[in-house]
C-alpha cells in the first residue's frame, strides 16, 4: 500500500475513534460511509497526496528508508502517536488504542480510546525484495496481532471499487541462479571444448517441461527463465553461463516439488552435455498470500457499506507474488486491491515499469477503507474488558 495513503488513514482513524464506542450494526455501517467522506475533504486529500509525493520523490531501498522511516516519525509525533522503532532496521510500528486487546494491524510497505482494542500501525521495510515482512515477525512485535490488512493499489479495477477474494489470491514465488559450467576454447574448434551454451539451451527447454508434463493442468504452476548470461565474443565458447528465474504455485506442496525438480533438471541435465552445475535458491521463499475467510465477510461488509456492494469485484488469481504473505501466513490476513481506473484520463501501465503512475484520486477511498477496516474489526471482536494493573502501553504486544 502507498505510504502516504497509509498516513492518510492514520489521521482518519486517530480523528474517528474517539466517536465509536458502539458497536451497533447501523452505526457500524455508517463508520464506513463516514470515513471515506472525511478521507476526500480537500484538506485531507491534499495532505495525503503531499506525503505521497515527498516519498516518491525521494525512493529509498530496501532496509535503506531512513528518510522515509524518519518522516513517518515525524508525522506520528504531530498526532502524538506512540512507537517503536528501529523495527528490523529502518521499520516503525506505532499503536492507537489502550495497549490491550484485541489487535488489529494495518500494513504500509515503505513502507485515549473508549472502545478496547488497539491498532498497530506496520510501517514495513524492504517489501520489494529482502523479506522485510518476515523479518519484522521475527522480532516478536507482532505476536499478539488478531488480524491484519494490506492493500495494493491497482490501474485495472475501477476507482471507486476493490477487489479481492477469499482464499489463495496471489502465488508462492521463489527465484534461483545457476551456474554452467563447461570449458571454454576457440568456437571453430567445439571438439575441444565443453559447450556451456549448449548446455544451458538443453536446461531451458527442459525445464519448461516441468510445468507443460509434470504438473496437473488444474494446478497453476509457471516456471520462467529470464536471465541468461554467457560469453563475450562470436568466436569464442566460454568457460560457464549463468541462468536464472523464477518459479511459482498455489500450493506449498507443488512449490517444493517445482523447487526439487529445477535444481534436478539443472544438475542432470548439464551432465549430459558434460557439464557441471551449482543453483542456488533465494532465501526466503515468499509463500502463498490467502486470505481468511472470516476476515474476507469482514471485507466485504465494511466496503459494501462503503462503496455498494455492486463496486467489490472478485480477483482472479494471480501468479504475481507479495511479501504480505509472511503476515498472512503468522496471522489472520486480508490483502486487497484498490482500483484507480479511469478511462477519461487514458490507460494506467502496471507497475514495475517506469512509465507507472498513480492516479491519486484513489487515495482517500484507500485510507478511509484501512481505517474502517480496522476500527470496524474492533469494534465487533472486542473482548469484554478485564481491569488489570496498568502497564505501560502496548506491552503484551
Amino acid at each position: 500500500m502507498g505510504l502516504g495513503n497509509w498516513l492518510r488513514s492514520i489521521f482518519i482513524l486517530h480523528m474517528f475513534v474517539a466517536t465509536l464506542s458502539s458497536s451497533n450494526p447501523e452505526r457500524l455501517a455508517q463508520i464506513s460511509a463516514d470515513f471515506l467522506d472525511y478521507a476526500r475533504e480537500p484538506e485531507i486529500s491534499e495532505w495525503m497526496v503531499g506525503i505521497r509525493r515527498i516519498i516518491h520523490e525521494n525512493p529509498e531501498l530496501g532496509f535503506e528508508e531512513f528518510e522515509t522511516s524518519k518522516l513517518i516519525r515525524t508525522e506520528l509525533d504531530k498526532m502524538d502517536i506512540p512507537y517503536r522503532f528501529p523495527v528490523a532496521v529502518t521499520g516503525v510500528v506505532g499503536f492507537i488504542g489502550t495497549g490491550e486487546p484485541p489487535f488489529v494491524a494495518i500494513r504500509a510497505d515503505m513502507d485515549a480510546l473508549p472502545m478496547q482494542g488497539t491498532v498497530v500501525l506496520v510501517f514495513q521495510p524492504a517489501e520489494e525484495r529482502d523479506g522485510g515482512a518476515k523479518k519484522m515477525l521475527e522480532t516478536g512485535i507482532l505476536e499478539n496481532i488478531d488480524a491484519i490488512f494490506g492493500l495494493h493499489v491497482s490501474p485495472r479495477v475501477p476507482i471507486g471499487s476493490v477487489a479481492s477474494r477469499s482464499g489463495p489470491v496471489l502465488a508462492a514465488c521463489g527465484f534461483f541462479d545457476a551456474v554452467i559450467s563447461g570449458k571454454g576454447g576457440h568456437a571453430a574448434l567445439p571438439q575441444h571444448s565443453i559447450d556451456p551454451i549448449l548446455a544451458a539451451s538443453n536446461v531451458i527447454v527442459s525445464l519448461q517441461q516441468l510445468v507443460s508434463r509434470e504438473a496437473d493442468p488444474l494446478d497453476s504452476q509457471v516456471v520462467t527463465v529470464a536471465k541468461f548470461k554467457g560469453g563475450g565474443a562470436f568466436n569464442v565458447i566460454p568457460d560457464s553461463v549463468t541462468i536464472g528465474g523464477t518459479f511459482r504455485a498455489f500450493s506449498k506442496e507443488s512449490f517444493l516439488q517445482l523447487k526439487q525438480r529445477i535444481e534436478e533438471v539443472i544438475t542432470l541435465q548439464s551432465s549430459v552435455q558434460r557439464c557441471n552445475a551449482t543453483v542456488h535458491f533465494n532465501d526466503p521463499f515468499y509463500p502463498v498470500t490467502a486470505n481468511n475467510k472470516d476476515l474476507h465477510k469482514h471485507f466485504q461488509n465494511v466496503a459494501g457499506d462503503m462503496l455498494g456492494t455492486q463496486n467489490i469485484k472478485e480477483m482472479p488469481l494471480v501468479m504475481g507474488a507479495e511479501d504480505f504473505s509472511f503476515f498472512a501466513e503468522a496471522i489472520p490476513g486480508y490483502f486487497y486491491y484498490l482500483g484507480m481506473k479511469n478511462e477519461t484520463r487514458g490507460q494506467l501501465e502496471l507497475g514495475h515499469t517506469p512509465y507507472y503512475t498513480v492516479n491519486e484520486d484513489a487515495l482517500p477511498y484507500g485510507a478511509a477503507l484501512h481505517a474502517s477496516l480496522a476500527t470496524r474489526y474492533l469494534l465487533e471482536y472486542q473482548q469484554p474488558i478485564i481491569t488489570s494493573p496498568k502497564e505501560s502501553l502496548h506491552d503484551e504486544l
